[in-house]
């Protein structure tokens, strides 16, 4: 399951995983003009853990999730 909201500056989009029987906190995605962000709490310390993703990490991730193994290098 997830959600999409539109915000001011970003679109959210929250990941839930419910579907695992050791289910994962959400993951929230926030995606900015030029950065994508994604936070995720960690249960064990508490806090939330996040990392950012410039556009071009973006698309490489999208087209690596429809590939085999290997590496590759997308043609701008």
């Amino acid at each position: 399951m997830f959600t999409i909201e539109h915000e001011f500056d970003a679109t959210v989009i929250t990941l839930v995983d419910e579907v695992g029987t050791h289910r994962q906190e959400d993951i929230t995605l926030n995606v900015f003009e030029d950065v994508v962000t994604m936070e995720q709490l960690d249960a064990r310390t508490d806090r939330v853990v996040m990392i950012s993703l410039s556009m071009a990490q973006v698309r490489d991730l999208a087209a690596a999730l429809n590939l085999p193994e290997g590496a590759y290098r997308l043609k701008r």
